[in-house]
């Protein structure tokens, strides 16, 4: 009986036979010693995973496609067709050494094998396709977060071999870089991809050529909004409660000025934990600082109010001692002798005349007040309407008059401040 031939094996021996891989050293580029040889490129970014503003960095997903001609790899063919392999040619020939400039961490996916693909055409064109996960570097520019737009870029450049040995180019030009519509991220709106290209030199080495898959992020306002600014104004807000408290009420305006302190602070503080620690001032270090500012000088406001106050009523109470009227030599004078059981309405009805100090001549009458009033020819209404304006003086009285500017300051100089600051910053 004849032996049945083994159809695998004569495929791999056609395949080597075709390609010529043994015949020749793919440790060299093709056409060595000569021109250089171009090697176009296109990237297809399936994902833009994350944007890192503490590490400055971002992560991205793509598909990286080289194309090339090498004629060492060129077959006879009659239909034309291109053979497709798999990553397991690649480390036979010779491929393009593309690097990421500036890239931190990058891997080729290998689920369920090595995302690798090789096609070869008869003439000995080549395209060679991976997919890739890189994570890069991205210089960022906070002086206006949160109300900024970043440009990152993702560079790709030959590690090896110069503009003399290897031409890199983008393939079609703009239409090199194809981008899925679904990708988006949760602070950025992806505004635009675009490619460029230019000459990277190195001193040591010499020119490179190197691509560029730039792209535009601004950032989404409205998480700071509901985040940052609006608890931050409400914390102003709130400390403008206390100019409306009677200045006499110190533990209410002192726990207010208090609390409405520690609550921005905790604001900043929260949001510098998700900034990387720059030397310069941020957009919304100015609006955070400027807040805190505020509502420290509602503190120092109601500082200066009971200090005043203090002055004040030391002042008031020494001239009193000094005013208090005399009984001896009073003209038109006359007691009134009082009994301890006296109502309030009794002492109402005394408005009008000078009451002096009680005289303990007789110790038996320890029960009574003896008042001194001097007549007046007022009539009843004139005095009633002069108690009611002592007492409406004695209200406005309270009100110290730096509350009563503190109140139209305040929400003035900040509503001013925050017209300058979204003008600037919008």
């Amino acid at each position: 009986c004849t032996k049945t031939q083994d159809l695998t094996k004569t495929r791999k021996l056609k395949t080597e036979q075709l390609l010529r891989v043994d015949d020749h050293d793919f440790t060299m580029r093709p056409a060595f010693a000569g021109p250089a040889i171009p090697v176009g490129v296109d990237v297809q970014v399936e994902s833009l995973d994350s944007i890192s503003e503490v590490d400055m960095d971002f992560t991205m997903t793509l598909y990286l496609r080289h194309y090339w001609k090498d004629e060492r790899l060129s077959f006879p063919s009659t239909t034309n067709k291109s053979m497709t392999f798999d990553g397991r040619l690649v480390k036979k020939i010779w491929v393009p050494d593309v690097f990421f400039v500036h890239s931190k961490r990058s891997f080729i996916h290998d689920t369920t094998t090595d995302n690798i693909m090789l096609r070869v055409f008869p003439d000995g064109h080549v395209l060679y396709s991976l997919r890739v996960t890189v994570t890069a570097m991205c210089n960022m520019d906070f002086s206006r977060f949160p109300l900024d737009s970043q440009t990152c870029s993702l560079e790709l450049e030959s590690y090896a071999y110069t503009d003399e040995d290897l031409m890199l180019y983008w393939k079609n030009g703009d239409e090199s870089l194809k981008t899925d519509e679904r990708i988006s991220l949760s602070q950025f709106l992806i505004q635009k991809f675009h490619t460029t290209s230019r000459l990277a030199f190195y001193s040591s080495t010499g020119w490179y050529n190197r691509l560029y898959i730039n792209f535009t992020l601004r950032r989404h306002i409205f998480f700071f909004l509901l985040q940052t600014y609006f608890p931050a104004t409400l914390m102003v807000m709130l400390s403008w409660v206390s100019f409306w408290i009677d200045r006499r009420a110190v533990p209410a305006r002192v726990s207010l000025g208090i609390t409405t302190v520690l609550t921005m602070s905790t604001i900043i503080t929260g949001v510098n934990a998700s900034m990387p620690r720059v030397s310069y001032i941020k957009a919304v270090d100015i609006y955070l600082w400027v807040s805190f500012v505020f509502v420290f000088l509602s503190v120092l406001e109601y500082a200066a109010v009971n200090y005043l106050t203090t002055v004040q009523e030391r002042r008031e109470r020494k001239l009193r001692e000094k005013q208090l009227p005399c009984t001896c030599g009073m003209s038109h004078a006359r007691t009134m002798m009082l009994d301890g059981t006296y109502s309030e309405a009794d002492a109402n009805s005394l408005a009008g005349y000078t009451r002096t100090q009680v005289l303990p001549d007789e110790p038996e009458k320890q029960e009574r007040m003896v008042v001194h009033l001097s007549m007046s020819s007022e009539s009843t209404a004139t005095k009633k309407k002069g108690l009611k304006s002592y007492k409406g003086f004695k209200i406005i009285k309270n009100t110290h008059a730096i509350d009563k500017y503190s109140r139209m300051i305040f929400p003035g100089a900040y509503i001013f401040f925050n017209l300058i600051y979204w003008s600037v910053y919008c």
